[in-house]
């Protein structure tokens, strides 16, 4: 029979942590003499006994390791209710905003998605607009020691060839998470207060350099302004986020590998110089095109190109202009490259570089096969053979992944949404992008237009995009619940 006291455990204490992380903007409310600390105080409270209850109903537990049911359950059950806890805040400081509304803000954050339903930015509590940073802050750690701990002990999507154990020992994924997570959450808060304090020398006040240090590393994308980073119009602010956008979508292991005097695996990871190469022919191809078409000169196109676009292939979305109204060129561009996204073991969303190198070297071995049938031709990732099991698990989830696609989009254009908005959104939320595009939800836009059936369609596929798919399906699966 399924133990469930570990899940409960685990869930018991991320509350708990969520529960301190809202004592910091009722401080900063209460401070400021905004009446919305009042909400934050009873959200803290409320998530602080759920998950002391938890705690304590379930602290005799003396199983260290967790097998593999319970970390598929684990995974999916710590989003949802971190995400149904965190929501509490939202509506409990503003009337004005619904559970649907708060319910949609707070899976935007924490799986760093950054599309908001929240208007008049620059006129909100600061308990509010911190609270939206801090989200997504803690939900960028959780998705790197996701991406690095769990899901290559769950061989999710082909996730298996990041597998830093030789073990395909399932019960070892708690400890493995906590080794990982103690280096990766250190090494995470350093970048993010180096951040932080170059955008304050850049030209932010402290407030802003703060939570933008803390949107920028998660490549999450919600501003404090309603104008996103355009409010600026800082050339220098912009260099400091394009630098630390990029710095957040390459694995966060090679830099913990690098600070231990290893610098030869970021040097030659592969995954690595696809993403950096991608990034240097976007920027130059579109900044071409609007040299072209725009009537820009080239240094201004160069700069609208390299922050827009490193914002979109990182999937971060923070804008600092229209790209809607760029020509065709860079809207179907934008498109493609937030559904690639960036590497594995960053904070960026998307389907990841690495799957698509799998993809290529299928292809090469298929070309080399038809060339010389008598040939033997293995697809590498990395200078290792790659499994027929990873490839089988790519494959899929790239299937799975158009499926999912496909049907959210066709369920969003039933709630009334046109084909753009309906496309673009399903793309946006599966690749944890935010802005879509159109006049709806655009960069100049967001969702706080659409029904709440469409805003909790996109909470699922928020949620199914950020645990690769795989992670929630199997619920599902009446074979996955027996003994």
């Amino acid at each position: 029979m399924l133990n469930f006291r570990p899940i409960f455990l685990v869930n018991g204490t991320l509350l708990l942590i969520l529960s301190v992380a809202m004592l910091v903007p009722a401080i900063l409310d209460y401070m400021a003499q905004n009446d919305s600390w009042h909400g934050f105080i009873a959200a803290a409270f409320a998530t602080a006994f759920t998950g002391s209850a938890l705690v304590l109903t379930n602290r005799g537990y003396k199983g260290r390791n967790l097998n593999l049911r319970q970390a598929f359950i684990l995974t999916t059950s710590s989003w949802l209710v971190l995400v149904t806890f965190s929501s509490l805040p939202f509506v409990l400081s503003d009337k004005s905003i619904s559970f649907s509304d708060a319910f949609f803000e707070s899976m935007s954050g924490l799986t760093t998605t950054g599309a908001t339903v929240i208007n008049n930015l620059d006129t909100r509590p600061i308990g509010i607009l911190l609270w939206r940073s801090i989200l997504q802050w803690l939900g960028g750690i959780g998705i790197i020691v996701m991406a690095m701990a769990v899901l290559p002990m769950l061989k999710i999507g082909g996730m298996q060839l990041f597998r830093t154990e030789s073990s395909d020992n399932a019960d070892k994924v708690l400890p493995r998470a906590t080794q990982i997570s103690g280096a990766i959450t250190g090494l995470y808060a350093s970048l993010t207060i180096l951040c932080g304090f170059c955008l304050w020398i850049a030209g932010m006040d402290v407030f802003d350099a703060v939570n933008h240090a803390m949107t920028t590393m998660a490549t999450s994308g919600f501003s404090t302004h309603d104008d996103s980073i355009a409010f600026f119009d800082s050339l220098s602010i912009e260099v400091v986020m394009i630098i630390f956008m990029i710095v957040s979508g390459i694995p966060f292991v090679l830099y913990i590998q690098l600070v231990q005097g290893r610098p030869q695996p970021l040097l030659q990871d592969s995954q690595v110089r696809w993403f950096l190469t991608l990034l240097a022919l976007s920027v130059v191809s579109t900044a071409f095109w609007l040299y072209l078409t725009q009537d820009m000169t080239w240094q201004h196109a160069l700069r609208l190109s390299s922050f827009n676009i490193v914002s979109v292939t990182t999937t971060t979305g923070f804008s600092t202009a229209d790209y809607d109204q760029w020509g065709s060129f860079p809207i179907v561009f934008v498109f493609l490259l937030a559904v690639v996204g960036g590497c594995t073991g960053s904070t960026t969303g998307g389907i990841k570089i690495f799957r698509y190198q799998v993809l290529y070297e299928i292809a090469k071995s298929q070309v080399n096969q038809l060339v010389q049938p008598h040939g033997i031709f293995r697809p590498t990732f990395n200078g290792k053979p790659i499994s027929d099991v990873a490839i089988g698990s790519v494959l899929s989830f790239f299937i799975l992944f158009a499926f999912f696609f496909s049907v959210l989009a066709i369920l969003l254009s039933w709630t009334g949404l046109d084909y753009i908005t309906s496309m673009s959104a399903a793309g946006s939320m599966m690749a944890n992008l935010g802005p879509g595009l159109g006049d709806v939800i655009g960069p100049s836009g967001n969702y706080s237009s659409l029904s709440d059936a469409a805003k909790w369609l996109c909470s699922i596929g928020m949620l199914v995009g950020r645990l690769e798919i795989f992670t929630v399906l199997i619920l599902f699966s009446p074979y996955f619940w027996r003994s």
